[in-house]
């Protein structure tokens, strides 16, 4: 090796390293590595700063914005609820919610699906009497899997087509990926249609119809008021209620001091409780026990202004401004004019105040504000609802504008009138020229730091093939593959992929493993299309954690889930997708 091609190496590791160890945003490690490889001189100046200019850049924006309008529209609400209301059995229900959601992340971001179909997929557990925990995993895995379909379905294929663009000089075209993807949907559908079984189903008990969705244990702040018939009894007392279903875990008194309480504490008038349940015993004991939530009168102020208040269950989505802050630093109250009532969190307990309380990725939060804002308000602050959604009038019909202008660009780019960053970034300035969203939604929609991640490490990746890094590394892999069929080679390159994106994210691995892939094909002699189908699949793919992509982790606190749960539905999913992925790639992309 050279010395170039060891501090390629050294990187890369370093990447590895910063990715796995999770401490640093992965937008910031993107930065980190590609001024380091800068100041190595393994990327050269000149092209530092190519990746943002790179057309798939501008694709990943436009498609952003593209899925946020149409997610918004809700379009496709009344259609998908009469579906559900003709399916009874459970085996049905998850067939429909997962044909559909795979099939629209084709052409829509998978998160966008996610948060269309996740209050469906509540609706009919909770309406079926049915634990939500059947159904929102294969909901997570089939947006993943349906994003195969198409060349923006997700981001591993369109760095993909990048790479091969730069290996052979043309890209993957839009439909490229179909005689793979729709294929391996369809397979995944009827697998995930039958597999639910493997799933818990005591992690969400089913709700009934007066009841909201129930979150496994909020954490919440009860005040003691004036004449409760707790004041002077025990906080063994107060948990005695409803069987044991709820637990003081501190007392809040004394201008602020926080308490750790025995069940032989007195409580007080004024006493400021925080206690973890459920929402039902919640619900009872402040009714019978006059017990208020803490904070939920401090808008009443504005009632007369903006009418009923209405309270709403939502989920702390991945690109929401709430992650890393809390009620406090963001001003919830102030500027947004909603209160914070209760937080749950799966897996962990939360012993912070709420108004403290750093909100992550998939928190579940009881909101309470105006009903005439409160749409607005959970899209501002990017959370998905949890219940029923409000949607504005004449949202069906700019939904249905904003996929005419989708198919528009589409049929430009399959006829070859214009190229795919051209056509989308049409179609988006189109859906807010004709005001299908607004021009600051349109901004919001556009994740800053995926595009930092991609723009950072796009010269990085490039690096590896102009170092002579990846034909290095690829020349050792051939002489192993060498021993094996090429279908098997083409297998591993699979299973590596897939086995990999759970620990970076997926951009990352396919950065990283597309070149070594094309490497791999040229030393045995092969045509790298496989073998870089392969690893667009493998990154695609991520079913085994809940912490791999975002869909993952949105569903884990709705769905009660645990981390082990992942790998009953997802284990087996993996070996059907490399199982019946790599014959499929061989039959459309031959060696």
């Amino acid at each position: 090796m050279s010395i170039l091609q060891v501090e390629a190496m050294l990187v890369a590791l370093a990447m590895l390293g910063l990715f796995m160890w999770g401490r640093w945003r992965y937008d910031l490690v993107a930065v980190a590595v590609l001024l380091t490889a800068i100041g190595l001189g393994v990327v050269k100046t000149d092209k530092a700063f190519d990746g943002f200019s790179h057309p798939v850049i501008v694709i990943i924006a436009a498609v952003l914005v593209i899925s946020k309008a149409i997610s918004r529209s809700g379009v496709l609400d009344g259609l998908m609820r009469r579906l559900l209301g003709v399916a009874k059995s459970t085996t049905a229900q998850v067939a429909v919610l997962t044909t559909t959601v795979s099939l629209l992340s084709a052409i829509i971001k998978n998160v966008g699906t996610l948060g269309i179909f996740m209050p469906l997929a509540l609706q009919t557990a909770r309406r079926s009497k049915r634990p939500a925990s059947l159904y929102l995993m294969p909901l997570a895995f089939g947006s993943l899997i349906g994003g195969t379909i198409t060349l923006i379905g997700t981001s591993p294929n369109l760095l993909v087509s990048a790479i091969r663009e730069t290996a052979t000089g043309e890209p993957f075209q839009m439909f490229d990926f179909v005689y793979v993807g729709l294929p391996l949907t369809l397979i995944a559908i009827a697998f995930l249609a039958v597999a639910w079984r493997v799933l818990p189903a005591d992690r969400t008990p089913a709700a009934s119809e007066s009841q909201r969705f129930a979150i496994e244990r909020y954490t919440t702040e009860l005040q003691i008021e004036k004449g409760s018939p707790y004041i002077g009894k025990t906080v063994g007392d107060l948990e005695s209620f409803d069987e044991g279903s709820l637990t003081v875990i501190a007392i809040i008194r004394e201008a602020g001091h926080h308490y750790i309480p025995s069940r032989t504490w007195l409580l007080f008038e004024n006493d400021i409780l925080v206690v973890q349940g459920g929402s039902e015993a919640v619900e009872a004991i402040t009714s019978e026990g006059k017990l208020a939530l803490a904070g939920s009168g401090e808008l009443e102020t504005l009632k007369k202004e903006l009418g009923d208040m209405e309270v709403v269950e939502a989920i702390v989505g991945s690109e929401s401004l709430l992650v890393g802050e809390s009620a406090r630093s963001l001003g919830l109250r102030q500027h947004y004019e909603t209160n914070l009532l209760a937080v749950s969190r799966a897996g962990r307990p939360i012993t912070s105040r709420l108004q403290s309380h750093r909100f992550e990725v998939g928190d579940v939060v009881l909101l309470q504000g105006f009903q005439k804002t409160m749409v607005a308000t959970l899209a501002e602050l990017g959370c998905l609802p949890l219940a029923d959604r409000k949607l504005d009038l004449g949202g069906e019909r700019r939904g249905a504008i904003s996929l005419g202008i989708l198919a528009i660009a589409l049929i430009l780019m399959v006829l070859h009138v214009v190229p795919a960053h051209v056509a989308f970034f049409g179609a988006a300035v189109l859906i807010v020229l004709s005001r299908q969203i607004s021009l600051k939604a349109a901004y919001e929609s556009i994740d800053g730091s995926i595009i930092v991640m991609l723009g950072a490490l796009i010269p990085v990746g490039e690096s590896l093939k102009e170092t002579g890094l990846a034909e290095y590394l690829g020349e050792h892999l051939a002489t192993a593959a060498s021993l094996l069929p090429g279908s098997l080679s083409v297998a591993l390159i699979l299973a590596v992929a897939m086995l990999v994106t759970p620990i970076l994210h997926h951009a990352p691995a396919v950065l990283v493993m597309g070149p070594i892939a094309a490497a791999v094909a040229e030393r045995l002699g092969y045509s790298i299309d496989p073998f870089l189908m392969a690893v667009a699949l493998g990154a695609a793919c991520d079913f085994l954690t809940p912490i791999g992509h975002q869909n993952n982790l949105l569903v884990m606190g709705p769905g009660g889930y645990r981390f082990g749960d992942y790998w009953r539905l997802g284990l087996p999913l993996s070996i059907l997708v490399v199982a019946a992925g790599t014959p499929l790639i061989l039959w459309a992309w031959p060696l």
